[in-house]
């Protein structure tokens, strides 16, 4: 058996480990975080994480498995409402290109932005950092023109497109900009 969660961070990993113990027990820890450890009705849930409330109540009723995507939305919202979701921009570029960032923590309107990198140097090294960035906790990404039309399809958060006309400080500021929309 799982313990109670003590931490915030303890709530989003007690709902993913419950998913590897048994369906029961992932409804049981997924309804007991939204409504006693958050304080929230589904319905109030399902609109934070943009998941239809049918959706909801039929996982929590057993009537439906969660795909990934909708398990990372979960987790991700969990994690959004106790203040631990991680909070950094992932650039995903050549090693020349990376090489010209010397901020890695920026400011933006006032917040301070993460910077962290990823080195590629082919379009499928571009694809699985994305998606190892997204993983990772990046909340957005900034990545070449050429693969961002993919990357953009497969993830669930922002992508931000390189503009060589434009400095990578600019395009790190529209990921900012655009994952807080």
């Amino acid at each position: 058996m799982i313990p109670q969660a003590s931490t915030p961070e303890a709530l989003a990993d007690g709902v993913i480990r419950a998913v590897f113990e048994s369906d029961e027990r992932f409804r049981s820890v997924l309804s007991r975080t939204i409504k006693e450890e958050l304080g929230m009705t589904v319905l109030e849930f399902s609109k934070c994480a943009s998941i239809p409330h049918s959706t909801m109540y039929k996982i929590l009723g057993g009537r439906r498995e969660p795909n990934v995507k909708t398990l990372r939305q979960i987790v991700k919202t969990i994690r959004k409402l106790e203040g631990t979701e991680k909070n950094f921009i992932a650039v995903i570029a050549a090693r020349p290109v990376l090489d010209r960032i010397t901020e890695r923590q920026i400011l933006i309107e006032g917040e301070s932005v993460v910077v962290r990198e990823y080195a590629a140097s082919t379009i499928e090294d571009a694809i699985i950092a994305a998606v190892r960035a997204e993983r990772d906790g990046a909340s957005a990404l900034v990545c070449a023109p050429i693969v961002s039309p993919t990357v953009e399809k497969i993830l669930s958060i922002p992508v931000a497109t390189i503009n060589p006309t434009s400095s990578i400080v600019r395009a790190i500021e529209l990921a900012a900009r655009k994952r807080s929309s």
